[in-house]
Protein backbone atom coordinates (compact mmCIF):
# COMPACT_ATOMS: atom_id res chain seq x y z
CA UNK A 1 0.00 0.00 0.00
CA UNK A 2 1.29 3.46 -0.89
CA UNK A 3 2.46 5.79 1.86
CA UNK A 4 0.00 8.62 2.38
CA UNK A 5 0.85 12.02 3.81
CA UNK A 6 -1.00 15.27 4.33
CA UNK A 7 0.29 18.79 4.74
CA UNK A 8 -0.51 22.46 4.87
CA UNK A 9 0.80 24.95 2.36
CA UNK A 10 0.41 28.44 3.78
CA UNK A 11 0.45 31.25 1.25
CA UNK A 12 0.29 35.02 1.29
CA UNK A 13 -0.33 37.55 -1.43
CA UNK A 14 1.71 40.78 -1.47
CA UNK A 15 0.07 44.10 -2.39
CA UNK A 16 1.65 43.81 -5.84
CA UNK A 17 -0.03 40.42 -6.31
CA UNK A 18 3.10 38.29 -5.87
CA UNK A 19 2.34 35.01 -4.08
CA UNK A 20 4.67 33.50 -1.49
CA UNK A 21 4.50 30.11 0.21
CA UNK A 22 5.86 28.94 3.55
CA UNK A 23 8.21 25.99 2.99
CA UNK A 24 10.50 24.05 5.31
CA UNK A 25 14.09 22.90 4.71
CA UNK A 26 14.49 19.21 5.50
CA UNK A 27 16.63 18.51 8.54
CA UNK A 28 19.34 15.99 9.19
CA UNK A 29 22.81 15.40 7.82
CA UNK A 30 21.73 14.23 4.36
CA UNK A 31 19.98 17.55 3.58
CA UNK A 32 22.30 19.95 5.44
CA UNK A 33 24.28 21.17 2.42
CA UNK A 34 21.47 20.81 -0.15
CA UNK A 35 19.08 23.49 -1.37
CA UNK A 36 17.35 22.47 -4.61
CA UNK A 37 14.96 19.61 -3.93
CA UNK A 38 15.60 19.85 -0.18
CA UNK A 39 12.53 21.83 0.92
CA UNK A 40 9.04 20.57 1.71
CA UNK A 41 5.53 21.54 2.59
CA UNK A 42 5.10 20.85 6.35
CA UNK A 43 3.50 17.40 6.23
CA UNK A 44 3.54 13.90 7.62
CA UNK A 45 2.23 10.40 7.21
CA UNK A 46 -1.21 9.27 8.32
CA UNK A 47 -3.54 6.30 8.12
CA UNK A 48 -6.56 7.22 5.97
CA UNK A 49 -8.62 4.60 7.83
CA UNK A 50 -7.90 6.32 11.17
CA UNK A 51 -8.17 10.05 10.44
CA UNK A 52 -9.04 12.49 7.69
CA UNK A 53 -6.33 14.08 5.57
CA UNK A 54 -7.16 17.55 6.95
CA UNK A 55 -7.02 16.33 10.56
CA UNK A 56 -3.66 14.71 9.80
CA UNK A 57 -2.32 17.88 8.16
CA UNK A 58 -3.38 19.96 11.17
CA UNK A 59 -1.75 17.41 13.51
CA UNK A 60 1.48 17.27 11.53
CA UNK A 61 1.95 21.06 11.26
CA UNK A 62 2.72 21.51 14.98
CA UNK A 63 4.68 18.25 15.08
CA UNK A 64 7.00 19.63 12.40
CA UNK A 65 7.11 23.32 13.36
CA UNK A 66 6.20 23.40 17.05
CA UNK A 67 3.32 25.85 16.64
CA UNK A 68 -0.36 25.22 15.92
CA UNK A 69 -1.67 25.39 12.39
CA UNK A 70 -3.20 28.83 11.91
CA UNK A 71 -6.93 29.33 12.17
CA UNK A 72 -8.50 29.94 8.81
CA UNK A 73 -10.39 28.48 5.92
CA UNK A 74 -8.59 25.45 4.52
CA UNK A 75 -9.12 24.29 0.95
CA UNK A 76 -7.96 20.97 -0.42
CA UNK A 77 -5.48 21.72 -3.18
CA UNK A 78 -5.24 18.11 -4.35
CA UNK A 79 -3.40 14.86 -3.92
CA UNK A 80 -0.03 14.59 -5.60
CA UNK A 81 1.82 11.34 -6.30
CA UNK A 82 5.60 11.11 -6.13
CA UNK A 83 7.57 8.95 -8.56
CA UNK A 84 8.01 6.52 -5.62
CA UNK A 85 4.24 6.11 -5.37
CA UNK A 86 3.95 8.11 -2.14
CA UNK A 87 0.85 10.32 -2.12
CA UNK A 88 0.54 13.67 -0.36
CA UNK A 89 -2.71 15.56 0.06
CA UNK A 90 -2.11 19.29 0.34
CA UNK A 91 -4.37 21.85 1.97
CA UNK A 92 -3.92 25.59 1.55
CA UNK A 93 -4.76 28.45 3.84
CA UNK A 94 -4.08 32.17 3.69
CA UNK A 95 -1.13 32.58 6.03
CA UNK A 96 -0.71 36.35 5.81
CA UNK A 97 -1.05 36.65 9.59
CA UNK A 98 1.35 33.76 10.29
CA UNK A 99 4.72 34.90 11.59
CA UNK A 100 7.35 32.18 11.35
CA UNK A 101 9.10 33.50 14.46
CA UNK A 102 6.35 34.50 16.90
CA UNK A 103 6.13 32.31 18.85
CA UNK A 104 9.52 30.83 18.04
CA UNK A 105 9.35 27.62 16.04
CA UNK A 106 10.46 24.42 17.77
CA UNK A 107 11.12 21.74 15.20
CA UNK A 108 10.22 18.11 15.81
CA UNK A 109 13.08 15.63 15.92
CA UNK A 110 13.91 12.16 14.64
CA UNK A 111 16.66 9.75 15.57
CA UNK A 112 19.02 7.89 13.28
CA UNK A 113 22.34 6.14 13.38
CA UNK A 114 25.02 8.76 12.69
CA UNK A 115 27.64 8.53 11.40
CA UNK A 116 26.52 5.53 9.34
CA UNK A 117 27.56 2.13 10.72
CA UNK A 118 28.92 3.80 13.88
CA UNK A 119 26.41 2.22 16.24
CA UNK A 120 25.66 5.67 17.70
CA UNK A 121 22.21 7.22 17.54
CA UNK A 122 21.75 10.98 17.22
CA UNK A 123 18.75 13.26 17.13
CA UNK A 124 18.17 15.69 14.27
CA UNK A 125 15.43 18.23 13.57
CA UNK A 126 12.74 17.13 11.09
CA UNK A 127 13.20 20.53 9.48
CA UNK A 128 15.94 23.03 10.28
CA UNK A 129 14.37 26.27 9.04
CA UNK A 130 11.29 27.68 7.34
CA UNK A 131 11.08 30.51 4.90
CA UNK A 132 8.52 32.48 2.93
CA UNK A 133 9.45 32.17 -0.76
CA UNK A 134 7.84 33.35 -3.94
CA UNK A 135 6.36 30.47 -5.93
CA UNK A 136 9.10 30.85 -8.55
CA UNK A 137 11.84 30.68 -5.89
CA UNK A 138 10.18 27.74 -4.12
CA UNK A 139 9.61 25.61 -7.23
CA UNK A 140 13.18 24.27 -7.75
CA UNK A 141 13.73 24.01 -4.01
CA UNK A 142 10.72 21.82 -3.22
CA UNK A 143 11.03 18.06 -3.48
CA UNK A 144 9.95 17.16 -7.02
CA UNK A 145 6.70 15.45 -6.05
CA UNK A 146 5.38 18.60 -4.36
CA UNK A 147 6.14 21.09 -7.15
CA UNK A 148 2.77 20.58 -8.88
CA UNK A 149 1.10 21.88 -5.71
CA UNK A 150 2.60 25.32 -6.38
CA UNK A 151 1.14 25.33 -9.89
CA UNK A 152 -2.26 24.28 -8.54
CA UNK A 153 -2.09 27.04 -5.92
CA UNK A 154 -1.34 29.65 -8.61
CA UNK A 155 -4.25 28.34 -10.71
CA UNK A 156 -6.61 28.42 -7.72
CA UNK A 157 -5.68 32.01 -6.84
CA UNK A 158 -5.96 33.15 -10.47
CA UNK A 159 -9.43 31.61 -10.75
CA UNK A 160 -10.50 33.35 -7.53
CA UNK A 161 -9.56 36.63 -9.13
Amino acid sequence: MAVTSAGILLYRVAPDGEVSALVAHLGGPFWAAKDDGAWSIPKGEYDPDAESALDAAKREFPEELGVPAPDGDYAELGTFTYSSGKRVTVFVCDGAAFAASDPPLVFGEFEMEWPPRSGRTRSFPEVDRVEWMTLDAARPRLVAGQRPALDRLAEMLAAAG
